[in-house]
């Protein structure tokens, strides 16, 4: 049974006032704190491309904690530091390219005391490459040796919109980095535009007889962050997961938690992902409730159980 002490706190990610809808004009970071803390929100998961907090921009010591003060005086945690990759996609990259661009990632998470760094491949779907996929393997356990040793976890967050988007990818990929500080962000809605729509996998997409319940299932401990938000399948201007509010999608949270088991309930955050969603000012608000009645329905289950 799981501790009454592991209760995930929740959080909101910043990118969701930053991208589609409102990239013409995003949130400065300080009105998206407010915003959270105003919802109910335990903590903030930080976008780390601009004109949000990136790491190229807090490079001492004073600036992190003027920003974590900023964060902190809402009554505020960070849930993680989600930075910007593209400069270096690891399977492409040269790794000590990579590298230094994670560096500078990890400096900026330990300047704040964040203790989860969220990735991705950074690189389009295309077929399965032996050598790229190695070349990513080794960077990523790299990666995760380095953010080990600085006390953060390294977590990779696949969707359709990047490059290893089926789930025996997906597995494969967790396998072979073979890192205790390397593990998958599992988002809802990816993960249901991967396993029931087969998104951007080609002609012969890998569909999940149980969707996305199965897909947790299968990835099992691997699962080491959490985003949840809804999804019905589609994509956002053709590329990655639309991010619906809860209830507009088809996503079974219940039997999804189900599945991840008590791993759920041991994650210390669950990070709610308005990404692209016009409606987030509003629906943002009502997420807080209806996560929290999610969380309480899972404490329960297990409990029972």
């Amino acid at each position: 049974m799981t501790s009454s002490v592991n209760i995930p706190r929740l959080s909101f990610g910043t990118w969701a006032f930053s991208f589609g809808p409102f990239a013409d004009d995003p949130w400065d970071f300080d009105r998206v704190c407010r915003y959270a803390a105003a919802a109910g929100y335990d903590g903030i998961e930080i976008n780390g491309f601009r004109p949000h907090p990136h790491d190229h921009d807090v490079t001492t010591d004073a600036a992190a904690r003027d920003l974590k003060g900023s964060i902190d005086d809402l009554g505020l945690d960070i849930s993680a530091y989600a930075p910007d990759f593209t400069a270096a996609p690891p399977a492409d990259a040269p790794l000590t390219d990579y590298l230094a661009r994670f560096d500078s990632a990890l400096a900026f998470c330990s300047r704040l005391g964040i203790t989860t760094l969220r990735t991705d491949t950074i690189s389009p779907p295309g077929p399965f490459e032996q050598a790229r996929f190695d070349r990513l393997a080794t960077a990523w356990r790299e990666g995760a040796r380095r953010a080990a040793d600085a006390g953060v976890l390294l977590v990779w967050e696949f969707e359709p919109g990047f490059w290893l988007n089926r789930p025996s990818e997906v597995l494969a990929l967790v396998e072979a980095v073979d890192h205790p500080g390397f593990g998958v962000l599992f988002d809802t809605s990816h993960a249901y535009t991967g396993a029931v729509a087969g998104a951007r996998q080609g002609a012969d997409p890998e569909l999940l007889a149980g969707g996305v319940p199965e897909y947790a299932s299968l990835l099992g401990d691997a699962v080491r962050h959490l985003h949840l938000i809804d999804s019905d399948g589609s994509l956002h201007n053709g590329e990655t997961s639309e991010h619906l509010p809860f209830g507009d999608g088809d996503v079974p949270f219940d039997h999804v938690i189900a599945a991840l088991g008590a791993r759920a309930l041991d994650l210390p955050w669950w990070t709610v992902d308005f990404c692209f969603c016009p409606t987030t000012e509003e629906d943002g608000v009502k997420a807080v409730p209806y996560v929290r009645s999610l969380l309480e329905r899972a404490r329960a289950a297990v409990a029972s159980s």
